[in-house]
């Protein structure tokens, strides 16, 4: 049983949360929604005690409603910040689980709004760095450190190239050395599954960004080859 007295929103109230999900169950209102959004995740990507208390109901109402699905994915992608709540949310691992396998059934159906849906995916897996910076590839940076030398390198998987660089913000990217790209025999752990995710679900843009994604750049500094996945996941990846 949830003790609400304990369990404060954003606006450091403890009895609003509960009876806004109830109106949201009984008659998907979506005022009722609208103002759990605002009470329970921040723009900022804040998460409170009420939060982690609202998820598993969240979760189980997310196979029928969108509200539901997406608020839950929203909270599961804060679990990285510095909520204070690491107790609570590991209390919540049952129902992350169970989204989990939730948010795979519905990617099998292929939604219009993939993106989002894998996002959170990736996020019960804890893979929060990927969780809040994936994008659809058409124009998507990530930057890194060289391991050898430790200039800045910037990373372009997109539209109008896949390439590493120096970037120097009056000319632009210099100095642009192509991708490898991994190949899929060679992919393993997260980037495996990431990448067999999208293979499965038809989403070829997708598989084919993160087989960039998890493959090797060339330092255009000193001619270096690393791996981008380990050398981003190593700077960004949280320690819980």
């Amino acid at each position: 049983m949830t003790n609400w007295a304990q369990m404060y929103d954003c606006y450091g109230d403890v009895d609003r949360v509960p009876e806004l999900l109830t109106m949201a169950e009984r008659d998907d209102d979506a005022e009722a929604w609208d103002e759990l959004g605002r009470r329970l995740v921040l723009e900022c990507d804040l998460v409170f005690p009420a939060s982690f208390a609202a998820l598993p109901r969240l979760v189980r109402l997310a196979s029928r409603s969108t509200r539901a699905r997406g608020l839950a994915g929203a909270i599961v992608r804060c679990g990285a910040g510095g909520h204070g709540c690491d107790d609570l949310m590991e209390k919540c691992g049952g129902s992350i689980s169970e989204f989990r396998a939730l948010l795979d059934r519905h990617l099998r159906s292929r939604p219009d709004n993939y993106l989002v849906p894998f996002r959170d995916l990736i996020a019960t897996d804890g893979q929060y760095h990927w969780g809040a910076v994936l994008g659809d590839f058409s124009d998507d940076f990530y930057q890194v450190a060289c391991p050898h030398c430790a200039v800045d390198v910037t990373i372009a998987i997109g539209d109008h190239g896949r390439y590493s660089a120096i970037r120097d913000w009056n000319r632009g990217d210099m100095d642009r050395r192509g991708l490898k790209p991994a190949t899929p025999e060679g992919l393993s752990g997260t980037g495996r599954w990431m990448y067999g995710t999208a293979v499965r679900d038809g989403e070829t843009a997708l598989a084919d960004g993160i087989a960039h994604l998890f493959g090797r750049a060339e330092c255009p500094r000193c001619a270096s080859v690393f791996s981008i996945a380990d050398e981003y996941g190593s700077s960004h990846h949280p320690s819980m």
